[in-house]
């Protein structure tokens, strides 16, 4: 009796329907995805040997994948690892799974300092390290802080912050906001993307979501719970010329508009997504350096 032989594209073909049936978003993709991981290989050797045949011990890893991913775990926790502009940072369920509208964040950033290269940058909630770390390694001469209340995320953006060679400029800490910082310690740009869902809205989001952490998603009753508490503690901990920037959730432009500017901060851009979704906050005083740079941003 023939034994059943699962090539690279009956296999890949299999996992898309499968996929499909569990209501994965991207079938196709994360099929791909997974198996160049189980085969060490760039996606396009998947078509130029479509037709090899997989060995048993790598026909079992690819199981074991498969499995984790119809259950709607992601497929950065699955793999480990996740890209972030040109690099690749490591997560695991301690953290977030970095996403690309926080790829503009800190690109809308760097342009920010284009002439202050030698900015003191501080991360509030930075998970996997994915905005400090970028950050540093496009700004050579800036030093930073990260700060995360998890001990697990921590671990993870120092891991992180030396697999890119920034560990000398980057500390990161244990802390819940502001809390274990010294008091006299003053940032040129404090940068978040807090949890912002509100905590009603949990339960709805998407299955793969869920599985992050929840310290991480929940913003309060309203969503702005961090928004409130960073602007409140924060303009004692950043210089009087410096910069306010913020990944922000669906529709909270106004009201995250409205708390930068009674905590003083005047000047206010909001930018989009690639969705074309209000996504970025970002506010310093009028007449600042970092005031006038933000003005010149596109909003989409």
């Amino acid at each position: 009796m023939q034994q059943n032989v699962w090539t690279i594209l009956k296999i890949l073909n299999w996992t898309k329907q499968y996929f499909s049936r569990k209501g994965v978003e991207n079938p196709r993709l994360d099929a791909e995805l997974l198996l160049c991981a189980v085969l060490h290989c760039e996606r396009i050797r998947l078509y130029t040997d479509f037709d090899k045949p997989l060995e048993p011990s790598e026909l079992a890893r690819y199981r074991e994948y498969v499995a984790r991913r119809a259950a709607r775990e992601p497929v950065a926790y699955i793999l480990g690892k996740k890209g972030f502009l040109q690099y690749e940072f490591k997560v695991t369920k301690d953290t977030l799974v970095p996403r690309p509208e926080t790829e503009l964040l800190v690109e809308h950033i760097l342009a920010a300092c284009a002439d202050r290269p030698s900015c003191r940058i501080l991360d509030l909630g930075c998970g996997s390290g994915a905005i400090v770390v970028s950050l540093l390694a496009g700004l050579p001469q800036a030093e930073g802080i990260g700060v995360d209340i998890s001990e697990g995320a921590a671990a993870v953006a120092r891991e992180n912050a030396a697999k890119m060679g920034v560990a000398d400029r980057c500390r990161i800490l244990v802390s819940d906001l502001f809390e274990a910082l010294p008091q006299e310690m003053r940032f040129d740009i404090i940068v978040s993307n807090p949890p912002y869902i509100p905590t009603g809205d949990l339960a709805g989001l998407q299955a793969e979501v869920r599985m992050e952490p929840a310290g991480a998603l929940d913003g309060g009753k309203d969503g702005l719970a961090f928004y409130r508490r960073i602007l409140q503690q924060g303009p004692d901990r950043l210089e009087s010329d410096g910069l306010f920037a913020f990944e922000i959730g669906i529709g909270q432009a106004h009201a995250v508009t409205q708390l930068c500017r009674r905590a003083g901060y005047t000047s206010v851009k909001v930018c989009r997504d690639y969705g074309h979704i209000e996504r970025m906050v970002f506010a310093a005083k009028e007449g600042t350096y970092y005031g006038n740079k933000i003005m010149e941003f596109k909003e989409e």
